[in-house]
């Protein structure tokens, strides 16, 4: 790493600076596209047409720029880095930031012609202040994330997104099976998009965010490869899209004109870490573990000034140490099961490993031009057990994503053009760990509702999929510099399209699982009491296991970044999203599925069909059915981006700053692909007869008695129900209008600089619609959701969801639509003394106060408490804590070793689940509800307040060797105290919902853990 030596200016050369910086008026705000930065400023003295140029010190590429006639210039498309600036005859030394517009005036030329002013390093306005690391001037909600911070922070892992988790609103979490997520407001990790040099890593298919990232212990990109990078949180510019939470761009490293490389391994195991709680339970004992991370990075130059290369390669060997725990509501009933399945119980290890490659080539055949290919490729291995699952019971995931970049990068006297070309392969293939049948053991909770205490055997035929994405795109953003018009005009647009092959096929003729329920007065547990399996579909038309669809994107935007005068800068915004997805669209609904829903309702008086009973409850069924043209793809994904900040004293010093915008994401083709792979390869489930009383279990209108056989193939199962019948068939249709969801954001704040010192205060609300969700479709016959099960052949009184009024001849009524919503106001407060050499530290301290209310837990996209998701109550979010606060720091100390440490606390954050609201009937009712549990632990001062808390620390060594080489020993400590951050709970219902943490289940994070580190640079 090249770290910048910063002198303080001379006296008279700030007071130039500063005079130079309250001059400007008009110079135009250059918005950098994505990764890359611009730099702008006035040249005091110098004639128009004077020529500006920024030379690289690590590339010698150059960009060159003229004076206006009123003294300005700017030049843009600046990679992030250390430049000496030449104008008016002077040179100064300024380092830029990713996706930011930088500063630097210059005073008159001195008597004696060309000179060279003091060293300076600043990111935005002033020469005043050169360590400022973020933008002022701007309505974006966010933070810059550098390299420095990225070397010195305390990590638990090596995915560069853990670093964002220092940015107010964001919440980086590695979970108990070692799965890493980055999440910003009050939503799930799906809203978040991440752009590499540009290009966005979206995932199209399954959840996550990031393409790849859904269920991974592993890093999207190897963070050797990566400079720094910028998280908005909200009110982004309107060249960013498919983003409804926080948006990441990064910067990707180059190769210069001096070859140099680094290399680096990484090391843990159970002897370097602490038990976790579970293993700290009689009888237990520490599980081993193991966690190896390695790898390297090689650049340099291929034609001196012109040509360069970059390439890095990162490797993960973990054993990961996980907890298979009972549900909290039954953690009593786990000594009740069999031998074979306590065995299941307890810690486990869970392999994973990663491989992960980056390389550049960028060539500048001219002044004007940048050319770069790119190629990042990452394939990685992971079994995955958890929970209730036992190991053999668990599934096996093999993950991978491959992508090619071509970048041509043009830059005129007034303008600048970005043409990108990528091609990307990105597929998510898990399979069982072994096959056979499951045996699932549950008991009943205290509302008498089945929980899961442990499963063995095979996992379920739903954990054999293929699903992915596969395309190229093209585009092309064009940025004009210079435009008066009441003041000056910065317009970047640009247009995108995308063409990408979808993929998903859901589930394999495998592991039939069979239920047990344990302690249950009204069924033995000898015998299940239900199985799953899957079975071929007959009889109905159009249907397949595997989908795969030809997905037409188009993204249009134009931002104009309007400097009204000294104080007042406006942004204002427009962005249109289009998708066509064939397999929605032209989707027809088999006509055996019409002709059943437009049957006779069995259960109904006649005459009336089943159509009729869901008409009886609002619900229109010819808003599901599709002819294969009545489905249209969604237009209206329109989208403002309006900004503001007002600089009060016009020197940057304290700036408001404010904004409102829309911003649509999109469905995930995992749920939209299930309207055509659920009828062809269907799950039904069967229920078996009490053998003391003949009844079904809890009432259910059709079960079979139990035969040992079943045991012996899936066959038997599937013979059972007949190969010709479609009973138990799930139906899932989606509504006919699907929209897209979106974000609204609002924010206003306030951001200052004092002395050495940044400081930002916003206050910012989030509002989401729209969110995707199946909910149940099955009606009793008078067309109520909630009603006595007897209606639909139950044999017991009760309230209860129409589970058994299932689509005559086929199995219960899936329907997907919109609905989930979320309403958050957040606080987000931030102060930041970037790191020096003269001063030697550098600290951050970001807070969050979050409120937040929706309609349904952000990790679930069903919801079956109630008959359409518009009937659900608001509560309160499980999505962020209240209190939220992440200090870090870094300094250098004696004898060359560089500390760092990072504390973060949050309190409790909700849960979300139901319990039985009593009716005048006599029944409960099912409710969602949410329940805060009580802090597990105090930090230095005060109550037992918090749910999560950690203090980590590192040190980092290094000795110089001849020439440039070095050798560097770094030593992590992660959770200094060893903190129990619980992330299992205990559930009560005695009237009402609470909730505790589990103690003897898994953790968030790790126990205290100690990793050593060896690495070699030149």
């Amino acid at each position: 790493m090249m770290h910048s030596t910063i002198r303080t200016p001379a006296r008279r050369l700030l007071s130039t600076a500063l005079v130079s910086c309250l001059m400007l008026a008009a110079a135009p705000n250059v918005m950098a596209q994505s990764a890359n930065a611009s730099l702008r400023g006035q040249v005091s003295g110098a004639q128009a047409g004077a020529e500006v140029t920024a030379t690289n010190i690590a590339t010698g590429t150059v960009r060159r720029g003229t004076v206006r006639a009123d003294g300005s210039y700017s030049l843009m498309g600046l990679d992030p880095g250390t430049y000496d600036v030449v104008a008016n005859g002077q040179t100064q030394k300024v380092t830029v930031t990713v996706a930011s517009t930088s500063t630097l005036n210059f005073a008159g030329a001195a008597a004696g012609g060309t000179g060279t002013t003091a060293a300076t390093n600043l990111d935005t306005v002033n020469v005043v202040a050169p360590t400022l690391l973020q933008e002022v001037r701007t309505s974006e909600v966010g933070k810059t994330v550098s390299l420095q911070q990225i070397q010195t922070t305390p990590q638990v892992s090596r995915n560069f997104l853990e670093f964002a988790d220092a940015v107010p609103g964001m919440i980086f979490t590695r979970d108990a099976k070692g799965n890493t997520s980055l999440r910003g407001g009050a939503t799930n990790s799906d809203g978040t998009n991440v752009y590499i040099d540009g290009v966005g890593q979206k995932s199209y298919v399954k959840g996550g965010g990031v393409a790849g990232q859904s269920g991974s212990a592993g890093n999207p990109f190897p963070q050797l490869a990566i400079g720094e990078y910028k998280v908005i949180t909200g009110n982004y510019k309107a060249e960013y899209g498919q983003v409804s939470s926080a948006a990441v761009t990064a910067a990707t490293k180059s190769g210069t004109n001096e070859f140099k490389g680094e290399t680096f391994y990484r090391y843990t195991n159970d002897s370097m870490r602490a038990m976790t709680p579970a293993e700290r339970q009689p009888n237990k004992g520490k599980e081993d573990s193991a966690e190896k991370e390695y790898g390297f990075a090689l650049g340099g130059p291929i034609i001196q000034d012109k040509a360069h290369f970059f390439v890095t390669y990162e490797a993960k060997r973990f054993d990961l140490p996980v907890t298979i725990a009972p549900h909290g509501s039954v953690t009593n009933k786990a000594d009740r099961v069999p031998a074979d399945a306590q065995a299941g119980l307890g810690p486990a290890s869970q392999p994973f490993q990663q491989d992960l490659i980056f390389a550049k080539i960028d060539f500048e055949p001219t002044d004007n031009d940048r050319l770069e290919l790119t190629f990042q490729d990452r394939d990685e291995t992971q079994q995955q057990f958890s929970d209730q699952t036992a190991p053999m019971a668990g599934k096996e995931t093999k993950n991978t994503d491959r992508r090619y970049a071509l970048r041509w990068n043009h830059s005129g006297e007034r303008y600048y053009n970005e043409l990108m070309v990528t091609h990307e392969d990105s597929f998510n293939n898990p399979k069982p760990l072994s096959l056979g049948n499951g045996f699932n053991y549950t008991a009943p909770d205290g509302a008498n509702e089945e929980r899961p205490i442990v499963s063995i055997g095979g996992s379920s035929a739903m954990s054999s999929q293929v699903k992915g994405q596969k395309g190229w795109s093209i585009e092309d953003n064009l940025t004009l510099d210079g435009i008066e018009w009441a003041g000056d005009h910065t317009i970047k647009m640009g247009a995108k399209y995308k063409q990408i092959d979808l993929y998903a096929s859901d589930a394999a003729q495998i592991n039939p699982q069979f239920y047990y329920t344990i302690d249950n007065p009204t069924f033995p547990d000898s015998i299940p009491y239900k199985a799953q399996f899957v079975k071929p579909v007959t009889g109905v038309s159009g249907v397949s296991g595997e989908v795969r669809s030809k997905v037409k994107q188009i993204g249009l935007f134009i931002q104009d970044d309007w400097q009204v005068n000294d104080h007042l800068q406006l942004n204002l915004g427009l962005r249109w999203d289009y998708e066509k997805n064939p397999s929605y669209l032209d989707f027809v609904t088999p006509p055996e599925v019409v002709n059943a829903l437009f049957a006779q309702d069995p259960r109904a008086a006649a005459g009336q069909s089943y159509a009729d009973t869901l008409a009886l409850s609002g619900l229109n069924i010819n808003d599901y059915i599709s002819n294969g043209h009545n489905r249209k793809a969604f237009k209206n994904a329109w989208q403002p981006r309006l900004g503001f900040s007002y600089d009060i004293n016009a020197d940057e010093q304290h700036v408001i700053h404010g904004g409102a915008g829309r911003s649509y994401d999109r469905d995930l083709f995992d749920y939209l692909q299930l309207e055509t792979t659920k009828l062809a390869l269907p799950q039904p489930t069967i229920y078996f007869r009490n053998p003391a009383t003949g009844q079904c279990f809890q009432g259910n209108a059709a079960c079979y008695d139990w035969n040992p056989n079943l045991l012996n193939g899936i066959g038997n199962l599937q013979s059972l129900v007949g190969s010709t019948s479609n009973a138990g068939l799930e139906v899932d249709l989606l509504n006919n209008n699907l929209k897209v969801p979106y974000a609204d954001q609002f924010s206003l704040g306030m951001s200052n600089q004092i002395g050495d010192w940044l400081t930002d205060a916003t206050i910012a609300r989030t509002l989401t619609y729209d969110g995707f969700a199946f909910t149940l479709g099955n009606r009793y016959p008078t067309g109520n959701f909630f009603d006595d099960p007897r209606l639909c052949g139950g044999t017991e009184p009760g309230l209860g969801q129409a589970w058994s009024c299932n689509v005559p001849g086929f199995g219960s009524l899936i329907i997907g639509q919109q609905g989930i919503k979320t309403r958050a106001t957040q606080i987000l407060l931030s102060a930041q003394k970037p790191f020096t050499q003269e001063s030697g530290w550098g600290t951050s301290i970001a807070y969050t106060w979050t409120t937040a209310r929706h309609n349904r837990d952000i990790n679930e996209h069903y919801a079956f408490d109630r008959g359409v998701i518009g009937d659900y109550p608001t509560i309160r979010s499980n999505g962020a804590p209240r209190h939220r606060l992440v200090v870090t720091g870094s300094y250098a100390g004696f004898w060359g070793i560089t500390f760092g440490g990072k504390i973060t606390l949050a309190t409790p954050t909700a849960i979300n689940d139901w319990y039985g609201v009593p009716q005048a009937n006599g029944f409960d009712l099912p409710t969602p509800m949410a329940a805060v549990p009580g802090g597990n632990g105090k930090f230095l001062l005060g109550g037992k307040i918090f749910g999560y808390r950690s203090v980590d620390l590192q040190a980092t060594k290094t000795f110089k060797m001849a020439g440039d080489t070095e050798l560097y020993a770094r030593i992590d400590i992660i959770n200094v105290f060893n903190f129990d951050n619980f992330s299992n709970y205990n559930y009560y219902k005695n009237g009402k919902l609470t909730a505790s943490y589990n103690e003897t289940g898994d953790i968030v994070g790790t126990p205290r853990q100690v990793k050593a580190e060896v690495g070699f640079r030149f």
